[in-house]
């Protein structure tokens, strides 16, 4: 299950978790960000994995506050592997597939 982050306080909680977690964002009214969700979803359901979502529209100062706080520009769909609050690994678009979070995450 993946929660949804709608307030900065909530997205910097879940980062400064120890472990690693996936947060994905996502845009509601994009096809590609819709793949990229059931990928995201599927990945997250078979390794019973910890994950947040954030709605890049219908929340964007959450999502402004992901990249500045990351130096990662934004994009949409994105994802991000944090392990204790810093960013291992992160990829956008077509590349958010369970293969390749599966991958980032074993390492």
């Amino acid at each position: 299950m993946m929660k949804q982050l709608t307030s900065i306080e909530e997205m910097n909680q879940f980062i400064q978790q120890p472990g690693k977690h996936l947060l994905f964002k996502h845009s509601t009214t994009c096809p590609i960000s819709a793949k990229a969700n059931e990928e995201v979803l599927a990945f997250v359901e078979e390794a019973n994995a910890s994950a947040a979502i954030v709605h890049v529209i219908e929340d964007r100062p959450v999502s402004n506050q992901v990249a500045e706080d990351f130096g990662i520009k934004h994009e949409s769909p994105q994802i991000f592997l944090v392990e204790d609050g810093k960013v291992r690994w992160n990829t956008s678009h077509w590349k958010i597939t369970k293969g390749a979070i599966k991958e980032a995450f074993a390492e």
